[in-house]
């Protein structure tokens, strides 16, 4: 390999690597959900349900929204409790009756964009 081949080779090999660190550095910052509970099409005892979201990057709870879409396709805003790891998000859904419903989340990464998903769930006959 000639001198002008082995430049063209390192600007190459420069360049995949700053494209790869780009890419690793955009898809880090946006917020992707990696625990639940309750579990995606779990079936939980009522009436009282604790929620936790995980993600795999820090979100910011004062900018992140949490509702329960009940049976009756209703929607009630849950109370995102005090962060206790920057990944997570907490509340509690109360008196909730046998059904399905559907947790919609709401959260800002911290690359600025907005994610979004549901999860969901039924409480089982006590």
């Amino acid at each position: 390999m000639n001198r002008v081949e082995f430049k063209g080779l390192r600007r190459t090999a420069l360049a995949a690597f700053v494209i790869m660190l780009a890419v690793a550095i955009f898809v880090e910052g946006h917020a992707v959900l990696k625990e639940t509970s309750p579990a995606a099409n779990s079936t939980v005892k009522g009436p009282d349900v604790p929620i936790r979201l995980k993600f795999n990057v820090r979100v910011d709870a004062a900018r992140s929204k949490i509702q329960l879409l009940r049976p009756d396709s209703t929607t009630k805003d849950l109370t995102v409790e005090k962060q206790e790891t920057p990944d997570t998000l907490a509340t509690k859904a109360i008196g909730l009756t046998p059904g399905t419903y559907k947790i919609q989340w709401q959260v800002l990464a911290p690359d600025g964009h907005i994610t979004r998903g549901e999860i969901p769930f039924a409480v089982g006959a006590p």
